[in-house]
């Protein structure tokens, strides 16, 4: 029907799966690991930036690797914890099964990068995340639209329909991510989790995913 929802793209730590504490004692343990500290100061301004800025600045509190090593030894850590058991945050499974059971496509857009995605997206059956677009596939992370410029073009290749941005949904629990997804033009649903989102007339926010049926998703776009 006309004005409909045609697609959602998912942010993933803190939105879909609650990583954050992983990402967080892993930062911590290698920054310890060179004698030097890490605050919450330090953890909360990475939360939801790509990883290159998160190891520029573990180099800048006292980590002697290059930002290649930084990276890919927090991704290794937090995606074998998240394979052991994966933290979903309440609602996000089921709003994802709702969404595939009414035809409406997803896909996951994430500065993490495939080895924790795609664990992630295996966990799930199949066709719930279409693709994925990590941060290792964009030169600019979030706050940059980048990745959701990409993801939206990418869906449109072969959504049967002109994809229309103001039909399509972003679900963010970040400051950079819902500025990555408002200026890619989605329709950005905020959902705060590990830090406070501030209100705008940008975007929308919601408490959480539970009880996110298809109706309320829908509810979400413009009149």
């Amino acid at each position: 029907m006309p004005g409909s929802l045609q697609a959602v793209f998912w942010d993933m730590d803190g939105t879909l799966v609650d990583t954050e504490p992983h990402w967080i004692r892993e930062e911590t343990a290698l920054v310890e690991s060179f004698g030097a500290r890490w605050t919450d100061s330090h953890a909360e301004d990475c939360v939801g930036q790509a990883l290159p800025y998160t190891a520029a600045r573990m180099q800048e509190a006292g980590v002697q690797m290059s930002v290649r090593e930084i990276i890919d030894h927090l991704i290794t850590r937090v995606a074998a914890s998240a394979r052991e058991q994966m933290p979903w945050r309440p609602g996000a499974r089921e709003a994802l099964s709702v969404l595939q059971q009414a035809g409406v496509r997803s896909a996951l857009v994430t500065m993490s990068e495939p080895t924790l995605a795609g664990a992630v997206v295996e966990a799930l059956p199949p066709g719930q995340l279409e693709f994925m677009v990590t941060g290792d596939a964009v030169s600019r992370g979030k706050p940059d639209p980048e990745a959701y410029l990409s993801a939206f073009e990418t869906m449109a290749r072969t959504h049967p329909e002109p994809l229309d941005p103001r039909r399509c949904l972003a679900f963010e629990d970040s400051v950079p991510g819902v500025t990555a997804a408002v200026d890619a033009g989605l329709v950005t649903v905020a959902v705060p989790h590990w830090m406070p989102i501030p209100e705008s007339d940008r975007y929308q926010q919601i408490p959480g995913l539970q009880g996110l049926d298809l109706a309320a998703m829908q509810r979400l776009l413009p009149a």
